[in-house]
Formats: structure tokens, sequence, C-alpha cells
């Protein structure tokens, strides 16, 4: 089998496909799949995300110049919608009658679709609809983004596979150092967006002032959010137990994840969470919101799962806080195993497979 497989971009910055596309093309590359893997704007070849894997081949230039360098495929896949790229995929896999898989990747949800509402509700009009409508397969991280996109009046054909993620080297299992500040760390790591949250959970913080405790924030800024969650730090009184970090990578991102005591998403909408699932990688429990489908938290008691409220973020921070050290490491331990059962990539990619040879087939 022969697959195209294309994101928006593999530049880290930009949020989880970024992560999530590239090593699903290696996964699938090692199942004998030649993957050839493309973004419109060039990062295939310049970004940390894209892992050497022999079968899956980076591919530049325009679209019909990846193409031809890639050959004719079996199957098109292609991550996210709205985008000038995504409609030109959809419309050279028409023409060259190639069969076309749409990963949703949360661009459907109720608070994604509000967002800039008109301008979506125009591209919906005028090509987004028709190129859903027209895919063979569509595919949800969850079964709730499946039926959020039906119920915007999708009736094709859909796959549900969640995210898989890139276990850790070896596990943190040592959560009784201190950090260098002497205090327990509740950790935020994802993009700095108005859709993550972040003002609900600061005035939570700043209502339960929880003592030996501090909150980081780290993530790359978009649309200037960033400096407006700092003037929030700021006109709080908080600067001393809040920071913020801005990107990290590599070596600083591990070492985040094995000194953070607590994980928390106090997100507004997520068709998966990827970043829940790498904290719990980790051994660290996590506090998200019900915008993020992860009951998993509740029924391997790995986590707590709240309201995308201010109040209800309060309350989730004083369960977690009140927790002896001893109960969050068996949380995070059980949270670990969970991930590392559901999410290998290796399981996902098999996954994806049949779904691809099924549709082949039919």
């Amino acid at each position: 089998m022969r697959l195209f497989l294309a994101g928006a971009s593999f530049d880290p910055d930009t949020g989880g496909p970024a992560y999530s596309v590239p090593a699903l093309g290696a996964a699938l590359a090692r199942r004998g799949i030649a993957v050839g893997l493309w973004s419109p704007d060039g990062s295939v070849t310049a970004s940390s995300t894209v892992p050497a894997q022999p079968g899956l081949t980076p591919l530049t230039g325009t679209l019909a110049e990846a193409l031809d360098q890639f050959g004719a495929p079996d199957l098109v896949h292609d991550n996210g919608i709205w985008l000038r790229h995504n409609h030109a995929i959809a419309r050279i896999a028409r023409k060259r009658s190639i069969p076309r898989v749409v990963s949703l990747r949360g661009m459907l949800e109720p608070w994604a679709v509000n967002h800039r509402r008109l301008k979506k509700r125009l591209a919906w009009l005028l090509y987004q609809g028709r190129d859903l409508a027209t895919a063979d397969l569509l595919h949800a991280t969850a079964e709730s983004e499946e039926t959020n996109a039906r119920a915007l009046g999708l009736k094709g054909r859909f796959a549900v596979v969640a995210n898989g993620v890139t276990l850790p080297d070896h596990a943190a299992t040592d959560r009784t150092a201190p950090t260098p500040r002497g205090l327990h760390t509740a950790l935020f790591l994802s993009r700095v967006h108005p859709k993550k949250g972040l003002p609900m959970l600061v005035r939570a913080w700043g209502r339960l002032r929880p003592q030996g405790w501090q909150l980081v924030l780290a993530g790359p800024d978009e649309d200037g959010h960033a400096a407006e969650v700092a003037a929030l730090i700021a006109e709080l009184g908080l600067s001393g137990e809040i920071h913020l970090l801005g990107s990290v990578y590599g070596a600083e991102k591990d070492a985040l994840f094995q000194t953070a005591d607590l994980f928390v998403l106090p997100t507004y909408s997520e068709n998966f969470g990827i970043a829940v699932a790498e904290a719990l990688a980790y051994e660290v429990p996590v506090l998200t919101t019900r915008g993020a489908p992860w009951e998993l938290l509740v029924t391997h008691d790995c986590g707590w799962w709240v309201e995308p409220e201010e109040d209800a973020i309060l309350a989730g921070l004083g369960a977690a806080i009140a927790c002896p050290d001893a109960v969050r490491r068996e949380m995070g331990h059980r949270g670990a195993a969970m991930v590392a059962e559901r999410f290998d990539w290796g399981g996902i990619a098999m996954q994806f497979h049949a779904h691809y040879d099924a549709l082949l087939a039919g």
C-alpha cells in the first residue's frame, strides 16, 4: 500500500497534529506501508517532530509536485479542514480518483465551529461541506467527535481511532525530590490559546492560593494570548506563584513532566487532548475538563474530570492538591499503565491499517 499523508504543518509550535501525524506515518511505515509525508509549509524536512524511519518519505514542493515525486498513491489521508491546502487535496483526489480519508482533528467541535463562526460558515457553504461529504472516510479521535460532526449533517462513513502517544524512554518513578523552588508543581503544557481556558485556571489558582505549590504554564503563544494571561497573573498578584515559560522541547519538556506532581488542562474543547495522554505516560495524574473526552481519568482513577467552569476547576484543584503525595503517585502509575495499553502507536497504526484495507477493498 502507498499512502500520501498530509498535515498543515510539522512545526512543533503548531500543536498536537505536528507530533501525531508524523508519528502515525512512522508507525504505519513500520507495518510495511510506503508513506509519503507532506505539508504545505515545507516543515517536513526541518522539524524535530518528523522521525527518520525507513518507508517514511518526506515530500516537499507544491501538492502536485509532492504527489508526482511520491508516485501514484493508493490512498490520501489528510489531517484537518478549512485551509486552502485541504480544499486542494480534496479537488486533486477527486480529479485523480484517489480514495481520501480526512481526520477532523477537532475542527468541528462546537467551540471550534463557533470561533470565527461567520468565516467558517461561508467556507462551509463554498467548499468545506462538499469536501467532507465526498470524503471516502472521516476519522474522529473519540465518539463524541463523531457525534458532533454528524450533528452538522455529515452522513458519511466514520472511523473512531484515538491518537497515539510516544511513550517516554523510561518511566519517571521518583517524584519525591523537590523542585528547584522546593515546591510541588502543577503543570500546564500545551498551546497558549484562548481555547485552553487558562484565564479560568489562573483565577481559580488565585482563589485557592495553595501553600507549597507553584503553577507552571508552558507552551507556544498563539494570537498573543500569552500577554493576556501574563497581564491577568500580574493583576491578581500571582507572579510569585505562576510562571509562564513559553515553548519547551526535548530534555526541557521531559524535565517538566518528570518533576510535575499534577497536570492541568482547563480546556473548553479538545477532540482528544494529546497533552493529557503525554502527562499520564510520565506517571503524572491529570485534572482536565469535560471539554476533553477523558472519562478514562475517572474509570481508571488516574485524575479528575470536571466541567469547563472556574468553580469546577477550583474544586478539582482543591481535591487534587489535598491528596497525599503517595495517592497521586499511585494514580500516576495507573494512568501510565492505561496509556501504554491503549495508546501505543503500534496498536493505533494497526487500527488505521485495517480501516485503510477495508476502504480499498470496498
